[in-house]
């Protein structure tokens, strides 16, 4: 209650990118500060459990609920984050070069929407900053994805080069790693989904993770982020070059170029549009995945999850983990411990003992 009485308000009345830096930069400081993380974990946290937690991708997923990327683009409050009850997080999307991003305004609430519209255009410090930042990490609670991406003064025949240089970067202080080819706000990236683009790149920046695995003898794993606008060829596409290219994962989905059903006045501002408009679409993608893997593939389901049975529906619709963004922003911190204690109660409602047992169970 304090969040929605008391916080929630006051950060509504400013703009929303200044919001956005000021929750960051609180999180980064108070974890910092004696006693701080403690103190998260008392208000916020989330206690393990047997029933919920997850072995996946080589990693300890304490709990199925993770923070998606685009909330900490510089991993600066990976101390905070990790101590509210996430039980993973992706930071990023991260460049080569750090890079200012697209002009302001460039984020938008539709507080009647229930979502959010960004065109923030990969802003951030650079490989080699967050590198500094995650080095200083070494006893991280959760796992910590890399969510990497390319420059956008990078033309798409040379987009290799940008994926593979961050994983150079940035592969001993990553727990797993994200390529990002789906983001609406950087030109043309989208367009590295289909045809032979994305074959290459998926080769190139796999044959990275080889050499790096070969130098430090540790192998980690390589997921691919992807859009929700995509029609059911063009996924099966998709999934069928993930799956050629030796990818570990998916995560289903980034945000939409859709309009469809919004009723605030910025829904005519350009970006991508999250929260619960996408809840719906982003589940169907998961579902088509899961159809065509035969559940093989592991999916983290991604889009519009507000509440447990949004995170349930991802989850028996194929998704192994889940992920929120939107949900953080309009419900506050206490949402981590909503979500875990009524997926709990529907999986004692359905009879599943373990959170596993749960995954695809629309489809058997």
């Amino acid at each position: 209650m304090l969040y929605r009485n008391i916080a929630k308000p006051f950060f509504f009345k400013m703009d929303p990118e200044k919001a956005h830096h000021l929750v960051v930069g609180g999180l980064e400081t108070s974890s910092a500060l004696p006693g701080g993380r403690a103190a998260l974990r008392m208000m916020y946290g989330v206690p393990e459990t047997a029933d919920m937690a997850v072995d996946l991708f080589g990693q300890h997923f304490p709990t199925p609920v993770g923070l998606a990327a685009g909330l900490d683009k510089n991993a600066q409050a990976v101390g905070g984050f990790s101590s509210i009850g996430f039980g993973f997080m992706e930071v990023g999307t991260v460049t080569p070069k750090g890079q200012p991003g697209n002009e302001s305004p460039r984020l938008f609430r539709l507080p009647i929407d229930e979502a959010l519209i960004n065109r923030m255009g990969f802003n951030n410090e650079g490989a080699e900053r967050m590198a500094q930042r995650l080095k200083k990490w070494t006893d991280r609670p959760i796992p910590v994805a890399v969510n990497i991406g390319k420059n956008k003064t990078t033309p798409n025949e040379s987009a290799h080069e940008d994926y593979r240089q961050c994983i150079r970067t940035l592969y001993p202080y990553g727990d797993f790693f994200v390529v990002n080819i789906s983001s609406p706000n950087t030109p043309d990236l989208r367009s590295l989904q289909h045809g032979s683009e994305l074959s290459f790149l998926l080769t190139q920046v796999k044959e990275e993770m080889e050499l790096q695995y070969k130098s430090s003898g540790i192998r980690k794993s390589l997921l691919v982020k992807i859009a929700p606008d995509v029609s059911e060829t063009e996924l099966e596409y998709m999934v069928h070059t993930l799956t050629e290219t030796g990818m570990d994962g998916i995560i289903a989905t980034n945000t939409t170029l859709s309009r469809e059903g919004l009723n605030h006045a910025s829904a005519r501002e350009t970006g991508g549009l999250s929260g619960k408009p996408l809840r719906n679409r982003s589940t169907e993608i998961i579902s088509s995945i899961y159809r065509q893997t035969g559940g093989k593939l592991p999916i983290i389901g991604s889009g519009g999850i507000f509440t447990s049975q949004d995170a349930y529906d991802k989850i028996r619709a194929g998704a192994s983990l889940v992920e929120i963004y939107t949900a953080l922003i309009y419900e506050g911190p206490e949402v981590n411990r909503k979500l875990h204690a009524g997926l709990r109660q529907l999986l004692r409602r359905d009879g599943f003992r373990h959170i596993s047992e749960a995954v695809g169970a629309d489809h058997h």
